[in-house]
């Protein structure tokens, strides 16, 4: 089984309570434990549930990869503790960005081969992001928007965009990240598909009101089939 419909607790909008690479996946400690356990086995991979500025989302305020994670100055000392547990155990790099921006999910569209960050960024935030991530990243855009992270999902294997999104934008998209790249929506029609999905190269989890033809786009584009 590759994909998964779920909610949490009622909520289809998985992506921002989630982030997967391809070694482990952190969700928010709300996350009921027969879902966890779902999660591990879709992913493959072991799941970690943390908070960040005392909130359970997750997926909102984080960027990571298989190399590190990226983690907003609002994060607490506490929740640090966990994080440093992670790096410990992966041999992960960590970083917590001095930015203005906290939203960091919504900003930086990685995978383990390059990443597309927001134009808001300065120059020096950015080194620090690819030094973090261990890759190179390049400015862009995702349907002449900046929250990039909030309108694509990369993996290793594949990466699906914001249905608007530009030709141009696509093609430097496909050439950083190194995958191909193709448009989509989740949970009935929303263009902004990060918000909807926790996924890797293993497998993807699905928020549920997404419909059957949404589902088969992912999964073409996150070259799940």
């Amino acid at each position: 089984m590759k994909t998964l419909l779920l909610n949490f607790h009622g909520d289809c909008n998985l992506g921002l309570f989630g982030k997967a690479s391809e070694n482990f996946c952190i969700l928010g400690k709300f996350v009921l434990e027969k879902d966890r356990k779902k999660i591990e086995k879709v992913l493959k991979v072991k799941v970690f549930k943390a908070s960040v500025a005392n909130t359970d989302l997750i997926g909102l305020f984080l960027a990571l990869n298989s190399n590190g994670i990226i983690l907003p100055k609002i994060v607490t000392e506490k929740e640090m503790k966990a994080f440093e547990k992670l790096k410990k155990e992966f041999d992960l790099n960590l970083e917590v960005l001095d930015s203005k921006y906290t939203a960091l999910g919504n900003l930086i569209l990685c995978n383990d081969k390059g990443a597309i960050i927001s134009k808001l960024f300065k120059k020096k935030e950015k080194k620090l992001i690819e030094d973090c991530l261990g890759i190179e990243a390049e400015y862009g855009r995702v349907a002449s928007l900046d929250i990039v992270g909030a309108c694509g999902i990369a993996t290793n294997k594949g990466c699906l965009l914001h249905r608007d999104v530009k030709e141009s934008e696509a093609k430097k998209i496909e050439e950083v990240l190194g995958v191909k790249a193709d448009i989509g929506t989740v949970n009935f029609g929303s263009p902004y598909v990060s918000s909807g999905l926790i996924s890797n190269s293993k497998g993807a989890i699905i928020g549920d009101k997404t419909t059957g033809p949404e589902i088969v786009r992912i999964a073409e584009a996150l070259n799940l089939i």
